[in-house]
């Protein structure tokens, strides 16, 4: 059943004021007690997701994966892994779904595939310059007997970006680029094979109804000829990407977006929401051109610090950004990469205020959001997981010195009073819950008037029915120091105290505030909306 358009509304616009929310699959909801989420465990939680008001879900990745970096190593592009369920149970997802008006999306991850895919484990036993090599990008080394990699690049998760392989005849042959893990081996997007097997990818998945994808490293495809070296290695992080640096936002990448473009238009009101880290204005707007990407994440407001000016300018800088286009900003405050926006601010009460005044802030602003699993929830990181417990292979790359991204990655706490919080009827969920989060729990909160679902659940009804959240205008107000608030053309006010103490708001009628007011006043640490 797909999701129709209203009467009236413009086709393939629904996205451009939707509330998207993150599902991690893995960490939502365990349906068959192996202490892993899977899709039924989230078809048995639509209705939680309705009554929270989202527009659509986006699923990370479900597709065939030896896990080696949780699905981002995808082996079979369409198909399910046994991991989470099959395609029955995937179909059966988007019914649901689509029955109460929520869209799905799936993460979609052209930058490379799994080393278990059948055209790598193909190009392993072929010939140094084979059409099967010619898929992915394979090089001589360079020095004595080709012993060092071909260029200095560095993959994202650390060590260098490149794996000697051994020849069929054993002995040492070519290597071989993968931006991230050995287990990731980038895909050569000069070879018209590579889009035409993303192709039968994408009519796969919106043949069985799904609404659109979010693509990993959509800014990284294209790499650069001759892949020269570089001198600036020092930026060289996850999370921190830089313009000028050559294995990302290559010219030709905007090709391969116009093709994809091209077939997503076929499949009317579906989005392609791309994963951009540029900073440069004019370099980020070109991906929102009509003839690519509806939506790209901007992670600005995510990595803006607890302060007031860095806030308006991380807003003014996403505006920036899509206007030379005319595109439609996004806003996140955090997902499966980023650490939790309750720790990113303080952690304890202090984060939790910070982070209850900033969904505020995020969801006032004109354009998509995005929401992560458990944010709802005021979630903190774990971020004393046991050592023996980690699985992002950042952990292991480092050399035991990043403890990666598991920290965020914790499973949801539904119900109860100690892990597994109703997460699953297994004994222990894959990553281990903290006791600690027994008054952070689903059911805990539902009961709760006070509580960040309640102030999540009161903000997204009133972004959805108020006309005051009308127009893609946003105009500041002057503020006291400390402070900021801006006002849009449909007539909401936003204010946000990030000061210890309260301060005089804006004239009007307060409608939300993320903390009790104090003799009128907004509190520290506080954010309110007025009409």
């Amino acid at each position: 059943m797909a999701v129709s358009t209203p009467p009236g509304t413009p086709a393939q616009r629904w996205w451009a004021d939707a509330v998207f929310y993150q599902v991690y699959p893995r960490s939502f909801a365990d349906s068959n007690a192996d202490g892993v989420g899977d899709l039924d465990g989230i078809r048995d939680k639509l209705g939680y997701l309705e009554l929270l008001g989202v527009d659509a879900i986006w699923l990370n990745p479900v597709m065939r994966s030896p896990m080696a970096d949780h699905g981002y190593d995808v082996s079979d592009p369409r198909d399910v892994d046994p991991l989470f369920g099959d395609l029955a149970a995937l179909d059966a997802l988007v019914e649901a779904a689509h029955a109460r008006r929520i869209r799905v999306m799936m993460d979609l991850v052209p930058n490379h595939t799994s080393s278990e895919h059948p055209w790598f484990r193909e190009a392993l036993v072929a010939a140094p310059d084979s059409p099967e090599r010619a898929r992915y990008h394979f090089r001589d080394g360079r020095g004595p007997n080709g012993d060092l990699p071909p260029n200095n690049w560095p993959s994202v998760f650390g060590g260098p970006a490149w794996t000697r392989v051994t020849e069929p005849d054993g002995t040492p042959g070519q290597w071989y680029l993968h931006l991230f893990a050995p287990e990731q081996p980038d895909l050569n997007w000069r070879n018209d094979e590579v889009f035409e097997d993303l192709e039968k990818t994408l009519r796969f998945w919106l043949d069985r109804g799904i609404d659109g994808f979010r693509i990993d490293v959509a800014h990284g495809m294209a790499k650069p000829g001759g892949l020269p070296d570089f001198d600036h290695w020092e930026q060289n992080r996850l999370l921190r990407h830089f313009d000028d640096d050559p294995r990302f936002n290559n010219a030709e990448v905007h090709d391969i977006h116009r093709r994809i473009r091209s077939v997503l238009d076929e499949y009317p009101d579906t989005v392609a929401v791309g994963e951009i880290w540029v900073h440069d204005h004019v370099l980020f707007s070109e991906y929102l051109r009509p003839d690519e990407l509806h939506l790209a994440f901007n992670f600005h407001l995510a990595l803006a610090r607890w302060d007031a000016a860095e806030i308006r300018e991380a807003i003014d800088v996403s505006l920036a950004a899509v206007a030379p286009s005319g595109g439609v900003a996004t806003w996140t405050l955090s997902n499966h990469d980023i650490e939790r926006e309750v720790t990113r601010y303080g952690g304890g009460p202090l984060g939790r205020d910070r982070a209850r005044a900033m969904i505020l802030v995020e969801l006032a602003l004109p354009g998509a959001a995005f929401l992560y699993n458990g944010a709802e929830l005021g979630l903190p990181n774990v971020d004393d997981l046991p050592e023996d417990a980690l699985q992002d292979p950042v952990w292991e790359r480092s050399g035991h010195t990043d403890r990666g991204r598991d920290g965020c990655r914790v499973p949801m706490p539904w119900e109860g009073t100690q892990p597994p919080f109703g997460f699953t009827s297994a004994s222990q969920t894959w990553l281990p819950q903290p006791d600690t989060w027994a008054g952070l729990t689903v059911e805990a909160q539902l009961e709760d008037v006070s509580s960040t679902l309640s102030l999540y659940r009161a903000a997204l009804e009133a972004r959805r029915r108020r006309p005051e959240f009308d127009g893609a205008d946003v105009d500041w107000y002057g503020s006291p120091p400390g402070c900021l608030a801006f006002r849009r053309s449909g007539g909401l006010i936003c204010a946000l105290n990030t000061t210890e103490h309260p301060v005089e708001m804006p004239p009007g009628t307060v409608i939300l505030s993320s903390a009790p007011l104090v003799d009128g006043q907004l509190p520290g640490n506080g954010a309110a909306w007025l009409i």
